[in-house]
């Protein structure tokens, strides 16, 4: 049996991406054990994968460093006698553990002079594996050009029926309206965020016509969410900061579609279920798209995008305050 150690991404978004690289080792080595090393946060969202057997705590925050605490870490795995290691993080810091560790096979991408860290090194070409879910998918492979030629499965997190209940009676939402989801957050930068004016009309327009409103984040986003359900209307309801992440996967599979920026929690929704309206400016769906055929993407293409920036380098954003989605777009489109 094929023991994995998979060292996972530090991003929400990416994290669930990653499971379709977990489906593809199940699929390729069935029975196979699948742990993965990642931050505290991301264990919510690895319990939901069923083919991850465990989840490690990396006991370092995004961007330390942290050598030595790496290393002993690698040393305590040492006696799990893992068979291979997949590193998806390009850094050199991100392959020393399973060095550490001792893994015999240890697979990654080029990227800051990891020859001894990684012994199964791969080259990455951008054009062939475009999409981030690609090159997730290559280091489950024996080739980048086994990517196009096999089907790449979307992730699918699984939902708990009575922590939705609970959460329904919790935050007192109506179980009988149909209820759409608003995401405003985007951790890159502002250049990924639709304008909070353009987020509140189209709620306002929403609960006129018959719906809620759940506007879900993090504590960064609860002034974001402020703004949204400024109107104090009781359909509109301002969750952001109030839930843990799997509370967040809860709600989004109850949800009939959601309005999100390209962010984290826009390949949440996406891994649910639930109708995807994704908004890009400064980045692009052909590089990161929601892992589902059940979405709307909603773009004007300028010429000046994607430019990949935090914030716009024009200083306009017309990319997303000249975007306009309102009620029509939602309600026509129902679940695909």
């Amino acid at each position: 049996m094929e023991k994995f150690l998979v060292v996972g991404p530090s991003w929400v978004g990416d994290m669930v991406m990653a499971q379709t690289l977990f489906k593809l080792l199940q699929q390729r080595f069935p029975g196979s054990q699948i742990d993965v090393l990642a931050p505290a946060w991301s264990h919510p969202i690895l319990a939901r994968m069923p083919e991850v057997t465990q989840a490690i705590t990396l006991p370092l925050g995004h961007g330390q460093l942290g050598l030595r605490s790496r290393w002993q870490l690698g040393r305590q795995l040492k006696s799990e006698a893992y068979t291979q290691a997949i590193v998806l993080p390009r850094s050199w810091k991100s392959a020393l553990v399973p060095f550490a560790a001792g893994i015999p096979k240890r697979r990654g991408f080029h990227g800051e002079q990891r020859f001894f860290l990684l012994n199964q090194r791969r080259p990455l070409d951008k054009k062939q594996l475009d999409q981030t879910v690609k090159r997730f998918a290559a280091l489950g492979l024996d080739s980048n050009e086994a990517v196009m030629t096999t089907p790449l499965p979307a992730p699918a997190l699984r939902v708990d029926p009575v922590q939705q209940q609970r959460l329904q009676q919790e935050f007192g939402l109506d179980q009988q309206l149909p209820a759409i989801a608003m995401m405003p957050g985007a951790e890159y930068g502002p250049a990924k965020q639709w304008p909070l004016s353009s987020f509140q009309k189209l709620a306002e327009e929403l609960v006129a016509t018959g719906y809620q409103v759940w506007v879900l984040g993090g504590p960064k986003d609860r002034a974001a969410g402020e703004v949204i359900a400024q109107s104090q209307h009781p359909s509109i309801v301002n969750l952001c900061g109030r839930t843990q992440l799997a509370d967040v996967v809860d709600l989004l599979a109850l949800t009939e579609q959601v309005v999100t920026n390209d962010s984290g929690l826009m390949h949440v929704a996406a891994a649910v279920g639930t109708r995807v309206h994704a908004i890009y400016g400064s980045s692009s769906a052909a590089f990161t798209p929601p892992l589902t055929e059940n979405k709307v993407i909603h773009s004007l293409n300028l010429d000046c995008s994607p430019c990949f920036k935090r914030e716009c380098p024009l200083g306009h954003t017309r990319c997303l305050k000249d975007l306009h989605l309102g009620v029509k777009e939602l309600t026509h489109a129902g679940r695909a």
